[in-house]
C-alpha cells in the first residue's frame, strides 16, 4: 500500500497519464439498483449452477420462472454516475478498456466503446442442444404468454437478477424455437469456464495497459482475480475502489475503502480536464 489512509488524491496521482484497464463488479451497478452479492448488508445468495441447471428440466423450470420475474426488474435499470464516469475517462483516453463481471448491460446502455463482457450479458439467450442465438426480450414475450400475470406481486430480486421465489412448479419453460431444446441465458454460470478467448483478449488489455483500475468487485471468483495476480506480477499499478475487503487487497499498490459513484466522478472531472 502507499499509504495506510489512501484518498483519491493518490489515486489521482498514480493513474494521471497512464493507459488505464478498467475492472468492474457487482458494486458499480448497486446505485442502479441492483443489488450485490458480497457487498456491505448484502443477504446469502447461492445461485444456481451450471451442473444444476443441466441437470433436469424442475432445475430450469425453476432458474426461469425466477429470471422471467427479475427480467422486468432488470430491464427498468439505467446506467448510473460510475458507469457514465467511464465513459467520460474512455473518451478523455485515460481509459483504454473496460472488463466488467456484469451481466446487466449498463455499461453499453451508458455508451461505453471499449467493453468486454467477461460474464456474458443476460439480455442474450443461447440453446445448449443447437447453439441458435436469440434475445431476451423475445423470450420474455414468449414467456409472458405461456404464464400470464405470473409473479406480478413479487419484487424482492437477487443480484444475479432472479426473483426470491420459493415455488415455481407451475411456471411453463419456453423451448427452443428452432429445435425444441433447452435455452439458457449466455452468460457463465458458477461451474462453468469464461471462453477461452475472452479470456485472452483481457490478458491482452491487462499486458499493454500502465494501470489497472478495479471498481465495485469484491474479487472473490478467479475470474477477475487472475487479472489482478497478472498485473501485479508485472509490476503493473493495480488500485481497488471498493467497499470492504477484497481478495485483492495484498496485491494492491492502492486500496480505496469507497463508493464507486463518489470515486469515479471526481476522478473523472479531474484525469479529463
Amino acid at each position: 500500500m502507499l499509504t495506510s489512509a489512501p484518498h483519491l488524491a493518490d489515486a489521482r496521482a498514480l493513474l494521471a497519464g497512464r493507459r488505464v484497464v478498467v475492472l468492474t463488479g457487482a458494486g458499480i451497478s448497486t446505485d442502479s439498483g441492483i443489488p450485490d452479492y458480497r457487498g456491505p448488508g448484502s443477504v446469502p445468495r447461492r445461485p444456481m449452477t451450471y451442473q444444476e441447471f443441466v441437470a433436469s428440466p424442475q432445475a430450469q423450470q425453476r432458474y426461469w420462472a425466477r429470471a422471467h420475474i427479475g427480467w422486468r426488474h432488470m430491464t427498468g435499470a439505467a446506467p448510473n454516475a460510475a458507469h457514465r464516469a467511464l465513459v467520460v475517462l474512455e473518451g478523455a483516453g485515460a481509459v483504454s478498456a473496460v472488463v466488467t463481471q456484469n451481466v446487466d448491460g449498463l455499461h453499453e446502455a451508458a455508451g461505453q466503446r471499449e467493453l468486454v463482457t467477461l460474464h456474458g450479458r443476460i439480455a442474450d439467450v443461447v440453446c445448449l442442444d443447437c447453439g441458435d442465438q436469440t434475445s431476451r426480450t423475445t423470450l420474455h414475450g414468449r414467456l409472458e404468454e405461456l404464464n400470464p400475470g405470473y409473479g406480478e406481486g413479487v419484487h424482492t430480486i437477487a443480484p444475479d437478477g432472479d426473483a426470491l421465489l420459493e415455488e415455481t412448479t407451475g411456471f411453463v419453460v419456453a423451448p427452443c424455437e428452432r429445435c425444441g431444446g433447452r435455452l439458457k441465458p449466455d452468460v457463465v454460470f458458477f461451474g462453468e469456464n469464461v471462453p477461452k478467448l475472452r479470456v485472452e483478449r483481457c490478458r491482452a488489455l491487462v499486458d499493454d495497459a500502465d494501470a489497472l483500475l478495479v471498481v465495485g468487485s469484491s474479487l472473490q471468483v478467479m475470474s477477475g482475480l487472475r487479472f489482478v495476480r497478472q498485473a501485479a506480477k508485472a509490476g503493473t499499478p493495480v488500485v481497488i475502489v471498493n467497499r470492504g475487503t477484497t481478495r485483492g487487497d495484498e496485491l494492491a499498490t492502492l486500496k480505496l475503502d469507497a463508493g464507486c459513484a463518489e470515486t469515479l466522478v471526481p476522478l473523472a472531472e479531474a484525469l479529463a480536464a
